[in-house]
């Protein structure tokens, strides 16, 4: 094929011996889409048994239709299947890669292989890679001081928390059955496709990115694709077909281009660059400490302000290093500071309570149970918890003809407070939202930066550090890197104007407090109205 034409590609799961469903299916697809020019098979290719209808492609009696690529054994009852570890030719058509190593085609497009499943072993069993593959892989491809990535890479096994940031997979644990040193590799090589198999099921995770945004240098996003098994009962996708430039033909300005859904990498840890050795160990997950309490009980101590009231400074610490209160905390929910009659949901992690003094009857926020003073730091279990609480909010609101914001200012306050704002759809769109919060920050000389809606506040700031975001109810999301000076009802101030709300004089939550029984009766009607969407009760 000639540079700089994309090629037509097949990716095949878990073929299993069966072949001839599995040609006769890519000849049924060609049939109807033309011509491909290769096809890939990750997982396993042969059966655990010897079998007669291989024998006639091995004899020459029959031939693949198309050029198909393999990868290695996967057990030692198929080790005898692959002679030569470097990869050789199994039949006609049929080519056997190799151990590891990297295909490059005439047109450029370059396909790194991992065959085998994870060993702790060196050196590891016929049938397995080990870390030591994986180390001597990455080493002969990241050379290049040019390197870039690779357009493909083939393995058997998933990578270690694939899903993380992404999509779930239904079933499949990747704490489980994933690969560690898949991650490690993938992160490493930067592959615009991944195909694995093994796991018998279909999944096309989100596109995610390969750098953090607004730190680093903007980079093409990565695939994984995890294929069922051919001929399966259940009809799930075991057949993939794609076209695809090689990226060496590729101009940079198109190859970097983000599309909507991206998400952040599912392998780098926050702030550790490539790093992604906490997936190599196996850890234990502290159990969730789930808090009941008796919401009619009237509170101890003294008053605390529910919407942003009585804030310290920001605390200085070295960066990754957890919070801590400094003082009583208003909104621990085990703290007898707590104002219990404002508490509408608790879930595992989170519980939602609405704003003392709020913009509206209905201003709500999302808070950890336990101490965190930023989505920066909150643990994943609990952002997850934050998301289907915002999921579920934003469904509820819907459902009464409003959409939400949400928003968070992280400075001079201690505990975590993400705002949650209701505003009439017939008030203004999602646009005119976004162009209020763009023009009043440029009023205040601030710079507001627009970050992609699937990235992760953890991905772009460190623990510790000062900063505003809003997350319209599209999914769009707005940044400040707070400095000094920044004004601290900016949010509510946007949203109060004339613009939004049209309501300026709630811009101060104190001057829109209410006394106790209101608040009460307020957070039982919304408890009652919010009961249907409530996580806590759905659940």
């Amino acid at each position: 094929m000639a540079p700089g034409k994309p090629l037509r590609v097949l990716a095949c799961g878990d073929v299993e011996g069966k072949l001839g469903a599995l040609f006769a299916r890519v000849q049924a697809v060609q049939k109807k889409s033309g011509e491909f020019d290769l096809l890939l098979c990750v997982g396993n290719f042969f059966g655990s048994a010897q079998d007669s209808e291989w024998d006639d492609y091995q004899r020459g009696a029959k031939k693949a239709p198309i050029q198909t690529y393999v990868l290695g054994a996967n057990s030692h009852e198929t080790v005898c299947r692959f002679p030569d570890v470097s990869g050789c030719e199994l039949a006609e058509n049929i080519t056997y890669l190799g151990r590891k190593g990297v295909f490059s085609g005439a047109s450029g497009l370059q396909v790194a292989y991992l065959s085998g499943t994870e060993s702790a072993a060196e050196p590891a069993p016929a049938h397995c890679f080990s870390a030591k593959d994986v180390a001597d892989l990455k080493s002969s491809l990241r050379s290049s001081s040019k390197f870039r990535g690779v357009d493909i890479l083939l393995t058997s096994p998933w990578p270690k928390a694939v899903e993380t940031f992404g999509n779930s997979p239904g079933g499949v644990d990747t704490k489980r059955c994933g690969s560690g040193l898949v991650s490690l590799l993938a992160t490493s090589l930067k592959p615009r496709y991944h195909f694995a198999a093994l796991q018998k099921v279909y999944y096309e995770r989100l596109p995610y990115r390969n750098h953090a945004v607004l730190q680093e240098t903007a980079q093409h996003v990565s695939r994984f694709i995890a294929l069922a098994n051919v001929g399966n009962a259940d009809k799930r996708k075991y057949l993939y077909a794609f076209s695809i430039l090689p990226m060496s033909s590729m101009d940079a300005t198109e190859l970097v281009k983000q599309p909507q859904d991206a998400t952040e990498n599912p392998y780098r840890r926050p702030g550790g660059g490539e790093s992604c050795a906490h997936l190599l160990p196996d850890t234990k997950e502290e159990p969730p400490c789930q808090f009941f309490f008796d919401l009619s009980t009237k509170p101890k101590g003294r008053k605390r302000p529910m919407e942003g009231g009585r804030e310290g400074r920001q605390p200085k610490r070295p960066p990754g290093k957890p919070s801590l209160p400094t003082a009583a905390c208003w909104f621990c929910l085990a703290s007898p500071e707590v104002e219990k009659h404002l508490v509408v949901s608790i879930g595992t992690h989170c519980y939602l309570a609405l704003a003392k003094g709020g913009l509206s009857p209905d201003h709500v926020l999302i808070l950890p149970i336990r101490h965190c003073q930023s989505m920066v730091e909150l643990a994943s279990e609990a952002v997850d918890e934050v998301d289907r609480y915002k999921s579920a909010l934003k469904k509820f609101f819907r459902a009464k003809g409003k959409r939400c914001v949400a928003y968070e200012r992280n400075y001079r306050s201690q505990h975590l407070q993400l705002q949650v704002v209701p505003v009439p759809q017939d008030c203004c769109t999602t646009e005119d939202l976004k162009e209020a919060f763009i023009v009043q920050a440029e009023e205040q000389q601030m710079e507001l930066l627009e970050i992609p809606a699937h990235s992760a506040l953890k991905q772009i700031v460190q623990p510790g550090t000062p900063y505003f975001y809003v997350e319209l109810d599209n999914g769009e999301k707005l940044f400040h890197r707070i400095g000094k000076n920044f004004p601290l009802q900016f949010g509510r101030e946007v949203l109060a104007s004339e613009a939004v709300l049209g309501m300026p004089g709630r811009a101060d939550w104190r001057s829109c407090q209410a006394g106790r029984e209101e608040e009460a009766a307020a957070a039982q009607a919304f408890r009652q109205a919010f009961e249907p969407f409530d996580l806590a009760q759905v659940d």
